[in-house]
């Protein structure tokens, strides 16, 4: 019922991504800076990865060069279709599928699981859903890598307000994304996760090989 009062996801990504011209920083193949420094540093070793919402493939495709064995998924055939196209390029075996998260049910099979930029978009309601696959598809052990949007960035792209889950539901939208307080990344992960680290997203220049705006939080987690 709360899902029909909000327009479908696809509706919006399937045209979004159809549109390889748009002038998105994210449309680029560069992986998030973050990622790039958990696996420089250690902080998360090779094993078996699970993209959320992977738009065309940029994240994905770094883990497998970095000898991750990659599944990755998105809601939009478009994003899907340019993924594949890039890895194919590469001659990379990720697993690409057109698939909502809610129809995934992973048992302990991923070492890491790494959403860049997909819970901010999932329903206040179907949040815990989304968290607790995440949890269930995590080996003891495993670790989270999340992005989401920060508050006060409206005047370069991001939200200008952390617009309450109330509100979500009194105006219908979710106006592009919700963007969370430190606090509430916390509140929402800290039962099940221990923290590694959350900062902001470090920006970089359109020269850089990494990609980075300033107004993403950028957080690591290990399943307790």
């Amino acid at each position: 019922m709360l899902d029909s009062q909000f327009r479908p996801s696809k509706q919006f990504w399937e045209p979004f991504y159809s549109d390889r011209t748009r002038p998105v920083p994210f449309f680029h193949n560069k992986p998030d800076e973050n990622l790039h420094a958990y696996i420089a540093s250690g902080l998360i070793q090779p094993g078996r990865a699970l993209e959320l919402g992977c738009g065309p493939g940029r994240n994905a495709i770094f883990l497998h060069s970095k000898g991750f064995r990659v599944d990755a998924v998105d809601i939009s055939q478009a994003a899907i279709d340019w993924a594949k196209e890039r890895a194919n390029e590469l001659l990379y075996p990720i697993h690409f599928q057109c698939r909502s998260v809610f129809e995934l049910e992973p048992r302990e099979e991923y070492d890491f699981v790494y959403d860049s930029g997909c819970m901010h978009g999932i329903l206040p309601h179907r949040r815990i859903q989304y968290l607790n696959m995440i949890y269930n598809g995590l080996k003891p052990g495993g670790h989270f890598g999340l992005t989401c949007f920060a508050p006060g960035f409206g005047d370069i792209g991001g939200p200008q307000f952390a617009m309450s889950d109330w509100d979500a539901y009194e105006e219908k939208t979710m106006k592009g994304g919700l963007a969370f307080t430190a606090e509430k990344i916390r509140y929402l992960l800290s039962d099940n996760f221990e923290c590694i680290e959350l900062r902001m997203m470090n920006e970089m220049d359109e020269d850089s090989d990494l990609f980075g705006v300033p107004f993403l939080w950028t957080s690591l987690w290990r399943k307790k």
